[in-house]
């Protein structure tokens, strides 16, 4: 694998990072998710394949009722309170279905007088908000979407309704990098949010939230899980009429996650992350880090002659950053050099195009250091 750096060399020896060996036959993948994980992590898991810590399986093979998977799920979620210092009335559930089944299982749990309120800044926000339609009245409180979703609207003084069940957000929009700095005022109504992109990446207050949940593929664990923190007096019987057993999240808070058999392995995974994180430091760390990696980017961004970010500078997210060059065969251009360079996955999303570069918690700044290098490059032989 030829990986770009001074002179463009050919680097297939390992160099050190954070204490660590990189191996460089893999890639910078900036990928929106699945996306890049701990390499610590998946050396562990590769170690631990064949034979679990003397079980003589995989956790792919044992049963999830096993003495050996009870403590890694045990494990996992209370490392995640650990992490998130979360109050011991909110429940933390390991569930299957992505963020995209929550757009249902939100409003079938919650929509007790079948009203709520979204706030759309996204295509996330805006799917969740069309699915909560199918329930109830989704009242539209604000939205971005007059700016192609560039921007975070002021949401200080919205106009709620007294009868909402529930206030919705998409805390971090991935496809368009924008990212809410606060919390809307949500004026005594339950604030749910969808947390995928930036689940771990800073400290929260779990105590703002009624619901904050999000899937693991973008910063923490493979494809498969979502996890959802929720507040114990949010999780009762009376759900919509028609609520499958399956949906209602009483059915998985009083099995523990273990109503049917869960995505074991991407659970597994997931553990081992937040024990990542917690060497590393914990939330506090991570912001920091990924503040450093963004600040990167976005001033080489700001001064370019050719490269230019989408989003209003006060609601850029760390995580995600769209970019563009104005030209679409040179976007593509770019995409294809860089991926022949070694940095892959970072063409935009099919609905807004341009480039954007992930740049999660287990991206290396060794990354962003090396990609600004050959935008650098890039721009030069392009200007």
């Amino acid at each position: 694998m030829l990986l770009y750096g001074s002179g463009a060399e050919e680097m297939t020896t390992a160099v050190r990072q954070g204490g660590k060996e990189r191996d460089m036959s893999r890639v910078y993948n900036f990928s929106a998710g699945p996306a890049v994980l701990p390499e610590e992590v998946l050396k562990e898991a590769a170690e631990e394949m064949l034979d679990y810590r003397g079980s003589g399986m995989s956790v792919m093979e044992m049963s999830h009722r096993s003495k050996v998977y009870d403590t890694i799920i045990k494990e996992a979620e209370a490392d995640l309170r650990d992490l998130m210092q979360i109050p011991d009335n909110y429940k933390v559930l390991f569930l299957q279905g992505g963020a995209s089944q929550q757009f249902a299982m939100i409003p079938m749990n919650l929509m007790k007088k079948k009203k709520a309120g979204y706030i759309v800044t996204g295509q996330w926000a805006k799917k969740a908000y069309q699915e909560a339609g199918i329930y109830g009245e989704a009242v539209k409180l604000a939205s971005s979407e007059d700016k192609t979703f560039s921007y975070i609207p002021d949401c200080s003084d919205l106009d709620i309704p007294e009868d909402l069940d529930y206030v919705y957000i998409c805390e971090n929009n991935t496809i368009y990098g924008t990212k809410y700095k606060e919390l809307p005022d949500t004026k005594g109504h339950t604030l749910v949010a969808d947390v995928s992109s930036c689940f771990l990446s800073e400290p929260v207050d779990v105590t703002k939230y009624g619901v904050i949940y999000g899937g693991v593929q973008k910063n923490i664990g493979p494809a498969g899980v979502v996890i959802v923190i929720i507040r114990e007096d949010l999780i009762t019987e009376d759900t919509l009429p028609g609520t499958p057993t399956m949906l209602k999240y009483k059915t998985h808070a009083d099995s523990d996650s273990l109503y049917n058999t869960p995505p074991c392995y991407g659970i597994y995974i997931c553990g081992k992350v937040f024990k990542w994180i917690r060497k590393m430091g914990g939330l506090s760390v991570m912001k920091e880090r990924n503040e450093e990696k963004a600040k990167l980017l976005y001033d080489f961004l700001d001064e370019s002659r050719l490269f230019s970010g989408t989003v209003e500078k006060k609601d850029r997210s760390l995580m995600n950053v769209p970019f563009v060059t104005g030209n679409d065969e040179l976007d593509a251009a770019f995409v294809k050099e860089a991926a022949a360079a070694g940095f892959v996955n970072l063409k935009g999303h099919r609905s807004v195009g341009g480039m954007r570069a992930s740049i999660y918690n287990a991206m290396p700044k060794e990354g962003v250091e090396k990609l600004v290098e050959f935008m650098r490059k890039f721009e030069v032989e392009h200007v």
